[in-house]
């Protein structure tokens, strides 16, 4: 599965989605990962209300089943989520091989719903139904 992530120093999970300069976009199995590609972006990304600023990223995230970003807007959430990609935020920056290696090991266990939906349609991953209990629990 790809796993991309919102950064502006290639190291940290800490860029805005709309204003990143760089989505790190790496291949993730139970077994490791390995970066695919940085794809960079410059110019004027901090114009508010600016919705081409994410037709690149939106494009640079074709084959993408995660997006990890520090924030991202509702605009740009509803986008990335058309393209059947599950955005996730983190509460503060965070380095990028500390959440690949957290969702690694959530790939060895028993994944949580959504990332079974993710798997599922990505085909990486053939689930027995009946091995699962998928009642939500309740916060």
């Amino acid at each position: 599965m790809k796993v991309a992530f919102a950064t502006q120093d290639l190291e940290r999970i800490d860029a805005h989605f709309g204003w990143a300069r760089n989505l790190a976009i790496y291949d993730l199995t139970p077994e490791g990962w390995s970066l695919d590609k940085v794809e960079e972006f410059s110019g004027e990304l901090n114009e508010d209300g600016n919705e081409d600023k994410l037709e690149p990223k939106l494009k640079a995230l074709r084959g993408v089943s995660i997006l990890v970003v520090a924030a991202i807007g509702g605009s740009g959430a509803a986008r990335v989520v058309a393209q059947n990609i599950h955005p996730m935020k983190v509460a503060e920056p965070e380095p990028i091989e500390g959440m690949l290696e957290k969702l690694r090991q959530v790939l060895c266990g028993t994944p949580p719903p959504w990332l079974r939906k993710v798997l599922a349609r990505d085909g990486e991953r053939q689930f027995d139904a009946n091995a699962f209990d998928f009642e939500e629990e309740e916060a």
